[in-house]
């Protein structure tokens, strides 16, 4: 078993190959504007898989997949004699779904920024269903409280009141 590690480093270096063979060797004109975005490695260092982004619409997408396919082996061949690994992994090419995803996202947080901006002018333009204050108490109970004679008596809720404490026997 190889460690992370390795199948990291190896995974960089076959990112490096592939790109430059991309770029260089294969002369495929179905082959559009590609990039190589991600390359994962198993552990055991057998299966490749390569993420990749294709620039322009679906139809140059599907034209590009048919080119790596087609020239796969070359690839694979190439990643073999450059690592110089004992056995080259077999390799598999997935278009990457990260710009798609950061696409959506975006259009959900500029939906979500307009909707917020919405909110934000209404409560603006809003006004108060009933009073301003709702805790607005009548004239004549905020000068009992303001008037500085202390606490206010407690409220007699009916109960007896509390005997006092006995005093004890008296001394002689």
């Amino acid at each position: 078993m190889a460690d992370a590690p390795r199948a990291r480093k190896l995974a960089e270096r076959i990112q490096q190959i592939v790109a430059r063979m991309l770029d260089t060797r294969i002369k495929d004109p179905r082959l559009g504007f590609v990039t190589v975005t991600d390359v994962r490695v198993t552990g055991d260092l057998q299966n490749a898989t390569i993420f990749y982004t294709v620039l322009g619409d679906e139809l140059d997408r599907t034209s590009s997949a048919a080119a790596l396919a087609s020239a796969k082996g070359l690839i694979r061949s190439e990643v073999g004699k450059q690592t110089g690994i004992r056995l080259t992994p077999t390799i598999e090419f997935v278009l990457d779904a990260v710009p798609e995803t950061a696409a959506s996202l975006e259009e959900a947080l500029r939906t979500a920024a307009q909707r917020d901006a919405e909110v934000a002018q209404l409560a603006a333009q809003a006004t108060y269903a009933g009073d301003p204050d709702p805790y607005r108490r009548p004239a004549d109970e905020d000068e009992d409280e303001d008037d500085g004679a202390g606490p206010a008596p407690a409220e007699d809720d009916g109960a007896a009141p509390a005997p006092a404490e006995d005093p004890g026997p008296a001394r002689p």
